[in-house]
């Protein structure tokens, strides 16, 4: 975990039903868990105006958990990417009072937030709980470029090839973490490159 001293650092709760008449639920992967755990907690009915934007990821598991809430819609989609336009127009035609659940991985929860608070949601709305790969959205600051489910310490940019250390510190504009480049001094230093962020 963290440090509590980096306060840029998200701070993530659990799912729990909210009285409200629309809900929409945005999540990935091990995000349909929380998704699921919270059906439990739910009043019968509860999902009968819900709306569940899955990216289920390589495994493709737990769809069918959630079509078994019965949700009035239910969209599945191959990245968070594609899910986008759906997302910004779902939030685009949404009603007073809709209450958003997002779920899953840093990275999701981070550009669904970075979405919702752009369509002028009320963060006061918004219920958020991490589920899975601790793996990071990481921006380099030299060439501005992000890199999705970095996974090591120090990571290479995508974009650039620099050797990048992955700072703690989160950009909420951006719902990315901040790389460096870790051998600015002397581009030869190449220091062990370890699995950090599973």
């Amino acid at each position: 975990m963290a440090a509590k001293s980096i306060i840029s650092r998200p701070v993530y709760g659990t799912l729990s039903p909210q009285p409200g008449k629309h809900h929409l639920f945005v999540a990935d992967a091990e995000g349909a868990l929380a998704i699921t755990d919270l059906g439990r907690k739910a009043a019968d009915g509860f999902f009968a105006d819900a709306h569940i934007i899955f990216i289920p990821g390589n495994e493709g598991q737990h769809v069918a958990a959630l079509e078994a809430l019965k949700p009035a819609q239910f969209y599945q989609g191959p990245s968070f990417a594609s899910a986008l336009p759906r997302l910004k127009q779902t939030l685009a035609n949404a009603h007073m009072g809709l209450r958003l659940y997002l779920a899953g991985t840093e990275g999701l929860i981070g550009q669904a937030m970075q979405a919702a608070l752009e369509a002028g949601i009320d963060h006061t709305s918004i219920q958020t709980e991490h589920r899975g790969s601790l793996a990071r959205r990481v921006q380099c600051v030299h060439c501005k470029g992000i890199t999705e489910n970095v996974t090591t310490q120090p990571a290479t940019c995508s974009h650039c090839g620099l050797l990048l250390l992955v700072r703690d510190h989160y950009s909420r504009r951006l719902a990315a973490f901040q790389g460096v480049c870790i051998n600015a001094e002397d581009r030869s230093e190449i220091p062990p490159v370890e699995e950090i962020f599973r």
